[in-house]
């Protein structure tokens, strides 16, 4: 049994340096819904398409992107990746695959934090 019991939620922060315009760039890019602006405290939410996973954003003047990579799911890594290269998002380097168990591309979002996207390659074998 665990120390602690957390709950069915997780929040991943990332470092912005304008939380309203990353709000609108996650959901024009990735479709996710602005939960609130906490002008402040200098932080804002995202609903990600996940339940329970909502994205925080931190205000600061030079933000410096951290370690943390959110990998998102999705059923189309190549369909997706030429839409938002289409509009202009940074991708790291080539789609890695790891045939019969994961596609994944590394992409940057307008303060250089890290994301990524996997598609699940398990059930095409």
């Amino acid at each position: 049994m665990s120390l602690v019991s957390l709950e069915n939620t997780i929040t991943i922060a990332l470092s912005v340096k304008d939380r309203h315009t990353s709000a609108k760039w996650y959901a024009d890019m990735l479709g996710f819904e602005t939960l609130y602006h906490a002008d402040e405290a200098g932080w804002s939410e995202l609903q990600t398409n996940t339940p329970g996973v909502t994205l925080g954003f931190g205000e600061h003047t030079q933000p410096v992107p951290g370690n943390c990579v959110p990998v998102f799911g999705i059923a189309d890594l190549d369909a997706a990746r030429l839409k938002l290269e289409d509009a202009q998002v940074k991708f790291d380097g080539e789609t890695d695959v790891i045939e019969g168990m994961v596609k994944t591309a590394t992409f940057y979002d307008p303060d250089n934090n890290a994301l990524m996207l996997a598609q699940d390659l398990t059930g095409d074998a």
